[in-house]
């Protein structure tokens, strides 16, 4: 087994925390936003719950298709979701709070341990890396820029 990894990364975004939760919440947005994730199809019927099960074919470190499960949300501040899909246990949460100026303050942190031989240190800077180009690119989307 790899190494533990623990990835927070946060953004200021300019617009209302409802706005921004309810677009990051659509997991039919996943692929606009995520550079990483080509495709996403809802396993249960929409809209998001504590159950929900939405299935990912993403490209890091090669092809990979998982299946999350919502296991805790709570609308416009928190979402947590799990899968043991893929090449590790990951665990995702999105996490919505006020900031100044009516904006809104992202975070989204990724934890999870690898089921190869990649190192733990190699994977969280991947991982770092590629969260924080995505919570760019949601920015972008958001505030209208891109």
């Amino acid at each position: 087994m790899g190494k533990m990894i623990d990835v927070v990364s946060e953004i200021e975004i300019d617009r209302p925390r409802a706005e921004v939760a309810a677009y990051v919440l659509d997991q039919d947005n996943a692929p606009r936003w995520y550079k990483n994730i080509e495709s996403v199809e809802w396993e249960t019927a929409p809209p998001i719950a504590v159950g929900s099960r939405f299935a990912f074919v993403a490209r890091f470190f090669g092809a990979l298709a998982y299946t999350y499960e919502v296991r805790e949300l709570v609308h416009g501040e928190r979402l947590v979701m799990s899968t043991a899909d893929g090449p590790f246990e990951m665990e995702t949460t999105y996490a919505f709070a006020d900031a100044t100026g009516g904006a809104t303050r992202m975070t989204l942190r990724n934890r999870g341990e690898p089921k190869n031989k990649l190192s733990g240190s190699v994977m969280a800077r991947a991982v770092a890396r590629a969260n924080r180009k995505d919570l760019r690119r949601v920015k972008r989307l958001l505030e209208g820029a891109g």
